[in-house]
This record gives structure tokens, sequence and C-alpha cells, in this order.
């Protein structure tokens, strides 16, 4: 089921809603967890056993942690029976076809693909699962006893598919004991609609740009549409995914629960480091905690710091999907912050802002159109292309035509891809009393008006999942 679908918006989410504010407090849990149980059984019943397994695994290695882990030995024990488990679980449903394949061209034989399909939100839950283990063990968080409790944090329906990552210390006391307050409720709500609208009226339609330009033939793509299209993309998947976890975090307000952000207009970012300090935020501090500090960060000299930055990056890429172009794009970003580090990151602050922004745009727009090709020779193809080096020309018509039909949404994407409406309403909220009544009269219309038209595109689509959900 996707939020962004009619039946979520007018029957699964107002009914959720309706019997969790309905029933006692004892039973909101009980509420949730049958509610994120029936959202995940909806698309895929069978693999809704692996995440109760993977839950199981944790949860009861938490309670024999615990229990016998009297030495840390024992707890060492338990927590690589935990790791051990999640990672095997997880490289079989994700990696074992590319791994089948990559044996197959290097060693020329022939062994059939599994064939096996990805579990929806795999990546995200056994990361949840195993962050509880690893923190339990460092003693930064208290065993959960209650087995259905635990589920109801692995299984919460708004992060379940494609975060934020959510560890449970964030959500721990909000398990327990939370308080749903009207003014929360209420900017949940708003802060989902921005995620609703984010995604049906900004990244389905630069996405429908994108998937017009890719599917020309390489000779036919001049060089600027080519970049127009990867620019395309760009927006396409920062406004999905920033729509997905905005959508979860107004969600989590509505419920009582507090995710912690995972984007902060990462496209307005001034180097390759902020950016990443910006985009999927969740993310990279799992792997800062989890692999970058544990392997030593940047304290033992700089040639160890550089090998626990190359793992850290492999590995992210690797998380992304189970293609050589994750593995490229990965070490693509670890050599680059190796270099903004120590070759020209003190360079670059010198420079004006705007070649601050024009530098990372262009490496970020680059580096997602190694992200979106797992065909090598597709990405060879389209690279030509955008440097003119594929029979096609610097210039063409078909840039302006694109430009003519997308113009508008790419204006809106570019505008809202910058910090623009939180300065918005700053200035009119220091209007005074005047200022912040007009923008909540303006807001309000904007509002109405918007879920209408997001309505109306729903209405005529037939499927529009997020790009995150195949991680």
């Amino acid at each position: 089921m996707v939020f962004s679908s009619i039946p979520f918006l007018f029957f699964f989410l107002p009914f959720c809603l309706i019997l969790y504010y309905a029933v006692p407090y004892s039973w909101k849990n009980g509420v949730l967890l049958v509610f994120s149980l029936i959202f995940y059984a909806w698309g895929e019943p069978v693999y809704i056993l692996l995440m109760l397994f993977a839950s199981g695994v944790d949860f009861c290695n938490g309670r024999l942690m615990t229990r016998f882990g009297t030495t840390q030995g024992r707890r060492r024990f338990f927590l690589c029976c935990s790791v051990v488990i999640n990672l095997s679980v997880l490289a079989f449903f994700k990696y074992a076809d590319f791994l089948i394949m990559t044996f197959n061209s290097i060693f020329r034989t022939s062994f059939a693909p599994l064939g096996l399909g990805l579990p929806v939100g795999i990546s995200f839950f056994t990361f949840q699962t195993m962050s509880y283990s690893i923190d339990l063990y460092r003693r930064k968080v208290p065993v959960e006893k209650n087995y259905f409790t635990y589920l109801t944090y692995v299984s919460m329906f708004p992060q379940l598919v494609a975060g934020p990552i959510v560890r449970f210390a964030t959500v721990n006391e909000e398990l327990h004991s939370r308080k749903i307050k009207k003014e929360e409720a209420e900017k949940g709500i708003l802060r989902f609609m921005q995620g609703l609208f984010k995604k049906v009226l900004i990244a389905n339609q630069v996405g429908a740009m994108w998937e017009e330009i890719r599917l020309l033939p390489a000779v036919q793509v001049s060089a600027a549409t080519a970049w127009l299209g990867a620019a395309a993309f760009t927006l396409q998947l920062y406004f999905d995914f920033s729509a997905y976890s905005d959508m979860a975090i107004g969600m989590g307000w509505m419920l009582g629960f507090h995710f912690p952000e995972n984007f902060r207009y990462p496209l307005s970012s001034v180097s390759v480091t902020d950016f990443w300090r910006r985009w999927h935020i969740s993310l990279s501090t799992w792997f800062r905690d989890y692999v970058y500090i544990p392997l030593g960060g940047n304290r033992k000299g700089v040639a160890r710091h550089l090998r626990n930055m190359l793992i850290v990056w492999f590995l992210t890429g690797l998380w992304h999907g189970a293609a050589w172009n994750f593995v490229l794009w990965g070490l693509y970003y670890g050599l680059l912050l190796a270099l903004e580090k120590y070759v020209w990151g003190r360079w670059l602050e010198r420079l004006p802002a705007i070649v601050q922004h024009a530098y990372t745009l262009l490496i970020v727009v680059f580096g997602f159109v190694i992200f979106v090709f797992d065909d090598m020779g597709a990405l060879g193809l389209y690279l030509r292309s955008m440097a003119a080096c594929a029979g096609n020309s610097w210039w063409g018509e078909e840039f302006l035509w694109h430009i003519s039909n997308y113009g508008a949404v790419l204006f809106a994407a570019v505008l809202l891809a910058f910090p623009v409406y939180p300065w918005m309403k700053r200035k009119m909220s220091s209007l005074g009393s005047v200022g912040g009544a007009a923008l909540r009269a303006v807001s309000l219309a904007g509002y109405v008006l918007l879920f209408l038209l997001t309505t109306a595109f729903l209405v005529n689509d037939t499927y529009n999942p997020f790009l995150y959900f195949r991680f």
C-alpha cells in the first residue's frame, strides 16, 4: 500500500486514526501493531513472516543478552548472533542473485539466479533491529521485555518501508508512555500533506520528464537535454524520498511519536560533506555510529581514516542495491569526501557561495546518473550523451520542448528544493499579528486547493510507488 494512494488516504489512514484515538491508552500499541501488519501484508503477505522472524531474533537475543550476558564475551556472542543472522537474511534476499551473476561472469559458469523478490523495506527494518541489538550491547538502551511492544517498534507502518531509520532509543519512552497533543497532531496533518503534495505534484511530474528523456535514443538526446534529464531525476529522487519522510514524520506526530528528520534541504549544500549531513540523515548517522566510529573513525592516521571512509561508502552504496552501479556510486562519494577532507576542502571554503553551490550540484547530479542506471552499458551511453560523445549534439530542439512542457513544475521544484518556504514564513511572521493571520489564511486556502488538485491527479494515476521502496 502506498501513502499517496486513494485507498490509503481515504480509507486506511482515517480508519486507523479514528480507532487509535477512540481506544484507551493501553490498547493503542495493539491498534497500531494490527494496522502496521495489515499495511505490510497488503502487498506482500508472505514476507510478513520474514519481518516477524527478524524482530523475533533480535528480541530473543536481547533477552538472552540481558539474562545470561554476565561477561563481555557472552554479550559479544549474543550480539554476533544477531548481526550474523540479520545480515545473512538481508544478503540472501537482496544479494544472492547479484553474487550468482557476478560469479557466472567471472568464471564463465551458468548457475541460474534464484529469482527471489525483494521484500519491501528489508534494508530499513534490518538496520532498525540491528541498531537495537548493538545499542543494547553498548548498554545505551534498556531491554524490551514485551515482544508485541518491540514488534510495534519494528513494524510501525509510517516509517516501515522507506524510513527514516528510527532507533529504539528514539521511541522507547513513547512506546511505553506518550501523549498525543492536539497541536502536534495538527502539525502532523500539515507535514503529511506537504509530503503528499511533494510526491504527487512535484516528484511524479519531474519523474515523467526524466522517463521521457531516458527512453530517447542516445543520438537524439543533445548534451543539454541529457543534463536536463539528470537534473530532473535528481529533483525527482529528492522530492520523492523527502516526501515519504515528511509523511512518515507527520503520521508519527499524529500517533504521538517523534521520528528523526531525514532531510535538511540537501540541494542547497555548499560541499559534498555538507550534502551528506543533509541527505538521508538517518542512514548516514547509522553508518557513522555503527560502522565508521567502531572502525576507528579519523583517530588513527590518514591511511586508516581513508580506509575507513572507503569501507563505509562501499557499504553505503551496496546497501542501496545489488548492482555494480551502486558500489561505484558509493566509492564515488567516498573518494570525493576524502578529497574534500585532505586536498581541496579549505580552498573550497574560500570560494564564493554560489561557486560552492554550483560545484556541489554538479557532483550530486552526476552522481545520481551513476545511481539510476543499473546497466553499466546504459550508464556509459548516457554519460557519453552528457559529454556529446554519443553521436549527438550539444544542443537540440528537444531541450526547449521539455523546458516548455515542464517549465512550471521545474520552476516549482527548484524553488522548493531551497529553504524559500521557511524564509517566507519568517518574513510573514515578522510582520506581527496581521502577517501571521494572513499567513494562516493563505496557507489554509493553499492546502485545500493543493489537496483537491492532488486528489485529482491520484484518481487519474494508476500506480505511483516511492523510489526507495526497492531498497
